[in-house]
């Protein structure tokens, strides 16, 4: 078998922290919640960051290359370590869900980069040359560079911008907020309070991130108390910043959370999980849903089911029931879920090594890096949550996807929901035929 997914089928934040991989004599800078914003988003440099977890096993094989890669680079690009683990703030903030995670904050540090790149010190070394000619040659052209961050926040604070924070008064509040279908985190706050002044920065950072990751279904909103006085007092406030969480139908609940934007992200982004629909289970028609699915998920999970006619209907719908249930458990992960019959993607199945296994079979897949595990036990809600789990610390045993590429995908129709028919036999007119001849023949 091949080497473990990164990343997506690497490892989670299940563990406890065992120590960290970096101190102040090594030339990785260490950074925390406290010297993020300073040491990076408001930095001019090219930064490459490690997001890991001390219990992770491909961090800790990652930490000499990138020690010896930080060396290499000192004076001419940033490397950084952020032990995610303990600072799931920051890691939440740029949507870490796998260690280690490697990211290239460039011109725009709201929006880092992915780094593709090999995991020894030559490649990252060579990662880290690319995208500062990048840069460098961005800024030439004219193209914006620097620190990336906004301007338009008091105190000069980076990481976002004040129109994405909703304003909002007594005359838009119940329709944006209590008839809209998105989850809002409201500030109430007084133009003369020092601790909102304090918080402004950080609410339209947060704002900015909330809105692109969630794609507008939860938002964040700001209302001046002082002046809008019937909604304010509809709910209470007396004290300055108040944050209340409002969802559609609900009695809206007290933000118990911290003040920073990785607190404030992570809150939403909880928010954003704990009320979103779990993800369509979709048959594969064609090659479209396939590439679809997989390229917009860090992880596509494909059953393939029996035949219709060796299960009927009731036996299939028990198995899609399966999969259904374990996508809405796995939901928080924004996985892609995919069902085909067996002998339908006949390319498919031989390039994920599913013959020789039965049915119904699962495949999980990393069209990133075009990496595959299988399910080893059984197909049921308890043999497939050990099979994730195992993929998702770590643990699991993958391969190369066929030849390095997605296989060929034929367009089928969808199921009709019923039970198979077997195929009509056709009826032969004997009325003509000489059954005496036949037998003289035999003779």
């Amino acid at each position: 078998m091949g080497s473990l997914l990164l990343g997506v089928l690497g490892c989670s934040l299940l563990l406890p922290a065992v120590q960290a991989f970096y101190s102040a004599s090594d030339d990785v800078v260490v950074l925390t919640p406290s010297n993020f914003n300073k040491e990076v988003i408001q930095s001019d440099s090219l930064w490459l960051i490690e997001f890991y977890a001390p219990w992770c096993g491909h961090c800790q094989s990652l930490t000499a290359d990138w020690k010896k890669a930080a060396t290499a680079l000192k004076g001419i690009v940033k490397i950084g370590a952020v032990d995610a683990d303990e600072h799931k703030s920051l890691g939440g903030q740029y949507g870490v869900r796998g260690f280690p995670t490697i990211k290239v904050f460039g011109a725009n540090k709201n929006k880092p980069e992915d780094y593709q790149g090999g995991r020894n010190s030559q490649a990252i070394v060579d990662g880290a040359m690319t995208a500062l000619r990048s840069l460098v040659k961005d800024r030439l052209s004219g193209k914006s560079g620097g620190s990336g961050y906004s301007k338009q926040q008091s105190g000069g604070g980076g990481g976002g911008s004040k129109e994405d924070v909703v304003e909002l008064t007594d005359d838009n509040f119940d329709k944006m907020v209590l008839e809209g279908d998105a989850v809002w985190l409201v500030e109430f706050f007084a133009p003369w309070c020092g601790h909102c002044k304090s918080l402004e920065p950080e609410w339209a950072a947060a704002a900015s991130a909330v809105k692109e990751q969630t794609k507008g279904k939860v938002r964040l909103g700001a209302m001046d108390a002082t002046v809008h006085q019937a909604v304010s007092g509809r709910y209470g406030i007396r004290g300055f910043p108040t944050i209340k969480i409002f969802r559609k139908g609900e009695e809206p609940e007290d933000y118990q959370g911290g003040r920073t934007r990785g607190d404030i992200i992570e809150k939403a982004l909880d928010l954003f999980s704990d009320n979103s629909a779990p993800p369509e289970l979709a048959e594969i028609l064609n090659e479209g849903i396939l590439k679809k699915t997989c390229e917009d998920s860090q992880l596509c999970v494909i059953g393939v089911l029996p035949h219709i006619l060796d299960t009927g209907a009731a036996g299939r719908n028990g198995y899609l029931e399966v999969m259904m249930k374990m996508a809405e458990k796995y939901k928080k992960k924004m996985w892609g879920w995919l069902w085909i019959e067996a002998g339908a993607q006949m390319e498919l199945e031989a390039a994920l090594g599913i013959g020789g296994f039965g049915y119904p079979a699962m495949a999980a897949i990393n069209a990133r890096k075009m990496k595959f595990a299988l399910l080893r036990g059984s197909f049921s809600e308890n043999g497939i949550h050990e099979f994730l789990r195992e993929l998702s610390v770590g643990r699991g045993s993958t391969s190369t996807l066929g030849s390095g590429t997605m296989p060929k995908i034929h367009t089928v129709e969808a199921w009709d929901g019923k039970d198979g028919q077997l195929p009509v036999e056709e009826d032969y007119d004997l009325s003509d035929v000489d059954l005496d001849d036949l037998d003289k023949d035999e003779l």
